[in-house]
């Protein structure tokens, strides 16, 4: 696998001296999402105040779009990783009401991954877009 490094981009990603690792951090944030909303209810921790599960779930979906804008370098790959946990997070919920007995799917959840969503496509417009790279040169200059 080639290295994409310096300050230009090559096809979607950003440039990056480890964009393995970073996309694969982009994954396990999925996968970990995935797995807290397929869990039993009785298996997760208790929430402060009725309706703290919207802020969760607009919270985790804005993590992982904001990631996405800082993996990925234009606009088009940015919005089809939001079209895709747009999708997901209409998926997960029908999973919930599908493969749990202790969880239900809700229409407002869904509503509030997507918005989550669109939250984190706006960090593409802030220099917070330029996060993970800068993280990354700070490791590259490391000593092994």
């Amino acid at each position: 696998m080639s290295r994409v490094s310096g300050h230009e981009a090559r096809g979607a990603l950003r440039a990056f001296e480890r964009p393995a690792l970073w996309c694969a951090i982009g994954v396990a944030m999925i996968a970990a999402v995935a797995c807290a909303t397929l869990l039993p209810a009785h298996d997760l921790p208790p929430t402060p105040f009725s309706g703290f599960d919207k802020i969760e779930h607009f919270s985790a979906y804005a993590a992982m779009s904001a990631y996405a804008t800082m993996l990925f370098a234009r606009l088009r790959p940015q919005a089809i990783a939001a079209a895709g946990l747009i999708a997901l997070g209409v998926a997960l919920e029908f999973a919930q009401a599908g493969l749990t007995d202790s969880r239900t799917g809700d229409a407002i959840d869904a509503a509030a991954n997507s918005l989550g969503v669109f939250a984190g496509l706006f960090v593409s417009l802030t220099p917070a877009s330029r996060w993970l790279q800068r993280l990354d040169r700070r490791l590259a200059r490391r000593p092994a």
